[in-house]
């Protein structure tokens, strides 16, 4: 019995001293240049390419713009702002989500806490955790989750398919 408290010990302690770190600087700079997202670089998008050789392989779905296109435009639209539909794979909606310019989030009219996360905005209404892409140029990113019953789908803008 010792032995196994020991055991259990050793394993917490070393759990411990490995826990994830956020993302860097550099690694967010090499995603952002290569087009890449951490999920899509486990697919073998590559960082250390560009995202005009990532969008050529099929990793990021849009080209970069032409480099007479100032690289400081920022648009002060909220990429989230809106009406937005989670639906299973059947098309049948699942849920509805509303998110207005302050980033507050309601699922089925009901308040959810939402936070970025990963270039993303994440939230959680009962066991369903939903997570829609900030770059809106990544297509298919937009996803539900259900924890319980292991189903996911997808989220899209409502209007759109």
């Amino acid at each position: 019995m010792q032995t196994m408290k020991s055991a259990v010990a050793i394993i917490a302690t070393f759990l411990s001293l490995t826990s994830a770190h956020a993302i860097n600087a550099t690694y967010a700079k090499q995603l952002e240049r290569s087009g890449c997202t951490q999920m899509s670089e486990l697919q073998r998008c590559d960082i250390k390419k560009s995202r005009a050789d990532n969008a050529k392989a099929g990793f990021v779905s849009k080209a970069p713009p032409p480099s007479s296109t100032p690289a400081a435009v920022v648009s002060n639209e909220n990429p989230y702002a809106g009406n937005w539909i989670a639906k299973n794979s059947g098309g049948a909606t699942v849920s509805t989500i509303r998110i207005d310019a302050k980033e507050r989030v309601w699922v089925n009219d009901k308040p959810a806490k939402a936070k970025r996360s990963d270039g993303g905005l994440v939230f959680k209404s009962g066991l369903i955790t939903y997570r829609i892409q900030g770059d809106r140029r990544l297509v298919g990113e937009d996803i539900w989750n259900d924890s319980d019953t292991g189903t996911q789908g997808p989220i899209v803008k409502n209007g759109f398919t």
